[in-house]
């Protein structure tokens, strides 16, 4: 039998081990506090945030943290993003490296600007 899905983002975290929950529980608060009007919720199977539409989501994987800000907040933030690996609208940060929280940071602040805009 499958192990129900977590259908909020405190159990999305509680389902990964210590080491992935301890990175999980920094980028949370760095998107909140970058868009704290935005609404969390479980979306696509991983925490997202909406604020006039979709804002960011993130995720863990075995080996990486995904951080989907698509799809302007990746073009805008290309240079930086640059070292990371990327896929179709996610930038990977690799669980062996700092997590870049200041970049996080900016991005969404990037994306609560151009949602407010709509």
């Amino acid at each position: 039998m499958a192990a129900a899905k977590p259908t909020t983002v405190d159990a999305y975290i509680a389902n990964f081990p210590e080491e992935v929950q301890i990175l999980l529980a920094q980028v949370r608060p760095t998107v909140k506090q970058a868009a704290p009007n935005a609404e969390e919720r479980i979306s696509y199977g991983m925490p997202g945030y909406y604020l006039n539409g979709q804002l960011v989501f993130f995720a863990a994987f075995k080996n990486h943290i995904g951080f989907y800000a698509t799809p302007t907040g990746h073009k805008a933030f290309a240079e930086e993003l640059a070292k990371y690996k990327q896929g179709k609208g996610s930038v990977q940060f690799p669980l062996y490296e700092p997590i870049p929280l200041d970049l996080i940071k900016r991005i969404v602040e990037f994306r609560v600007k151009e949602q407010m805009e709509k």
